[in-house]
């Protein structure tokens, strides 16, 4: 009997079914293990005799240290201490795994939730660089280094910098922090830079982007960090001149995920680390696949559901794997801008809340009315 498993009197019953929950974080509103329980809350008052796996995801952004701690056993966090996005210090934490990888979020170190209010010139990814630099002293055989969450668009350069680059003006003196200073930008040295790890260094990016152009780093994500057009301009065409000054750079901007970070992706394809999905990587780490086996269906999400979405970040991750296992996939988002297609049902957290102010005054308690509603809907 398909679906079933025998009783002690060698009869049979339909076998619980599977429900997993896998959704990233609803940035500046829930952790993805908060938005994960929230939902199943929901779920599971309807449908109290399912079987719920919580497996909170991450694409390389804000989490993804928390998702591979929470997936792998041993995993110790490090404490380390590293300059913030726009000058001064704060405490920040990188994840050694039992088999010498170390895993490094930018969000963590020089990300946007870090600064007092938004600053598109000056942020740099100072810090970043510095806990790239702890791990290596600590023995890292492997870096997983994790994009997203970015607050600055400096290319990389505060964090080469932090590894032994140099990055001068004509007088020889540095260059400002921040992509701002990259106008000055006159030449790089990076005979310095530390060597990768033994196992190398792989980059969890969450977007495809390129470093320049109209789908490039200050064009797409500039708004995002306060850059108004003049300031969006300054970026471009800094980022630009740092290309120039790399060998290979031209092509190295024009690589898929140099983008990434506010040009993040870039510094670090000059360093020689390699571009990986972060969403993929995490899934691996969590086992999903395995999670998926047998399941009736998943529910993931994301703090807002647009095009964007569908390069490489978490609800097409799992849709992708869930359409291989054959299980239907469930979307929930605080909002919903994008074609929806590959999910058998959806829930917007503004529609249930009937605003987004209103669901992001109470996010967990619409995440549980998502649940809900789903559930009525299976």
């Amino acid at each position: 009997m398909d679906n079933a498993f025998p009783t002690g009197d060698g009869a049979a019953r339909p076998a619980v079914p599977r429900v997993v929950v896998a959704p990233d974080s609803f940035k500046g509103s829930a952790t993805a293990a908060d938005a994960a329980r929230a939902i199943a809350a929901g779920w599971t008052s309807v449908r109290p005799y399912d079987e719920i796996l919580l497996r909170p995801m991450a694409d390389g952004g804000e989490g993804t240290l928390d998702a591979f701690a929470a997936a792998v056993p041993g995993a110790e966090r490090r404490a380390v201490v590293v300059a913030g996005p726009a000058g001064g210090e704060h405490a920040a934490e990188w994840l050694l795994l039992p088999d010498g990888t170390a895993v490094v979020e930018l969000a963590a170190t020089s990300g946007l939730t870090l600064l007092d209010r938004p600053r598109p010139l000056e942020a740099c990814t100072r810090g970043f660089g510095q806990a790239i630099g702890a791990a290596l002293d600590a023995g890292a055989e492997r870096l997983l280094l994790a994009l997203g969450g970015s607050g600055s668009t400096d290319g990389g350069t505060g964090a080469l910098a932090a590894l032994g680059a140099r990055f001068l003006r004509a007088d020889g003196e540095p260059i400002a922090p921040g992509g701002g200073g990259l106008a000055e930008l006159d030449r790089v040295e990076l005979g310095g830079l530390r060597s990768l790890p033994p196992g190398g260094a792989t980059i969890l990016g969450d977007v495809t982007n390129p470093l320049l152009g109209a789908e490039g780093a200050a064009a797409v994500f500039g708004p995002q960090k306060g850059a108004e057009p003049a300031q969006i301009d300054r970026l471009e065409r800094g980022l630009a001149r740092l290309a120039e000054r790399i060998p290979g750079g031209a092509a190295l901007a024009a690589a898929t995920g140099a983008g990434a970070a506010g040009g993040t992706g870039f510094g670090l394809l000059v360093w020689g680390a390699r571009m990986s999905g972060g969403a993929a990587a995490v899934a691996e780490a969590i086992g999903l696949d395995a999670a998926l086996g047998g399941a009736r269906i998943v529910i993931t999400g994301e703090g807002r559901y647009d095009r964007q979405s569908a390069a490489g970040k978490v609800p097409s991750e799992v849709a992708a794997r869930a359409a291989v296992a054959g299980v239907p996939v469930a979307l929930v988002a605080g909002r919903i801008d994008a074609e929806t297609s590959a999910f058998r049902a959806t829930a917007s957290l503004s529609s249930l809340a009937g605003s987004g102010a209103r669901a992001m005054a109470d996010p967990l308690a619409w995440l549980r009315a998502a649940g809900v509603e789903l559930a009525r809907a299976r």
